[in-house]
């Protein structure tokens, strides 16, 4: 409505502008002969002096500021729309922040997560014996938490190693290399050579257990299980077991100098030198037979460190 009252003045304006030059003309030849003068000149003057006074009304406001002039209906409507629509966007984004945060978290997850979840097992167990046979009651699983062994315990875990029925087989196989290999003459060949070379060797394997295991922990407060680490490569793991013949626990838990070990074999080949024959009680033997105490040892170890995953991935062992 307001543009076609806009068009409509500025038509007027030039058709007022065209009119005023009209009477102008008209004016001077009025002057000239004012005797001579239609009479339909003076309606014509009366109606272009009412055009020209609407169209300066109109020019003078449009010259007024655009803010204020009223809106129009149509405006007025769409700005109560574009008002009302805004206020339901921010209701609705208050009703979905005042949603509790249980219900916003209910969404289940990830397939992928949910997938590594099923995957990932747990670290298998140690075993009260290796094959069924061998002796590991000093193995400790993965991530266990124990209390510090008392004397008693220590005496207990020496003695079982020592005593126990397969603690025959080691002795009866190194008696038999000692005795092809003629590494003691003085004990000769035969039955009675290789009774010779197997007592020997089990008392070996019995002062050395206690020493070790017993004797020297309980001196020194260490602790004498072996705790398993059970993840990481091959190398690392078999690192840390290597390492655990001279670094060990004590009974607070923390880790130091493994004095249990590697005193107590070294205590054990010296005392062997009281009972061997005195061709044989040499600082080269004695040395020997101590390196060979911590090898076996450190073995052991290793043996310890993957016994759990090889009795599930071969025996399919479950705890």
């Amino acid at each position: 409505m307001g543009n076609c009252c806009n068009l409509f003045g500025l038509t007027l304006n030039r058709s007022a502008l065209i009119e005023s030059l009209l009477i102008l003309r008209s004016y001077h030849a009025l002057r000239r002969n004012r005797s001579i003068m239609p009479k339909f000149f003076c309606g014509r003057f009366a109606c272009l002096l009412l055009a020209s006074g609407f169209a300066y009304s109109n020019a003078q406001a449009q010259q007024l500021p655009q803010a204020s002039l009223p809106d129009s209906p149509g405006a007025i409507v769409a700005s109560n729309t574009h008002r009302a629509l805004a206020d339901d966007d921010t209701s609705s984004s208050n009703d979905s922040a005042a949603q509790p945060s249980s219900l916003q978290q209910s969404s289940p997850s990830s397939p992928t997560a949910t997938s590594d979840q099923a995957q990932t097992e747990p670290p298998a167990k140690q075993t009260k014996r290796i094959l069924g046979i061998i002796p590991n009651f000093r193995a400790v699983s993965t991530s266990t938490k124990l209390p510090p062994q008392t004397p008693k315990e220590k005496f207990l875990t020496a003695t079982q190693d020592s005593f126990d029925y397969s603690s025959l087989f080691i002795p009866a196989m190194l008696a038999g290399y000692g005795q092809a290999t003629n590494s003691t003459p003085e004990f000769h060949q035969g039955a009675a050579g290789y009774a010779r070379y197997y007592w020997h060797n089990y008392v070996d394997q019995a002062i050395e257990n206690y020493m070790v295991e017993a004797i020297v922990p309980i001196i020194t407060h260490q602790d004498n299980r072996y705790y398993t680490l059970g993840q990481g490569g091959f190398f690392k793991r078999t690192g840390y077991a290597l390492s655990r013949a001279v670094i060990t626990r004590n009974d607070a838990g923390n880790n130091t100098f493994n004095t249990s070990e590697v005193i107590g074999a070294g205590a054990a080949a010296g005392i062997s030198n009281l009972y061997y024959p005195s061709r044989e009680r040499t600082f080269s033997n004695t040395a020997s037979k101590w390196s060979i105490n911590v090898g076996v040892d450190a073995a052991s170890f290793v043996v310890k460190e993957f016994w759990p995953d090889i009795n599930r991935a071969i025996f399919h062992t479950k705890d």
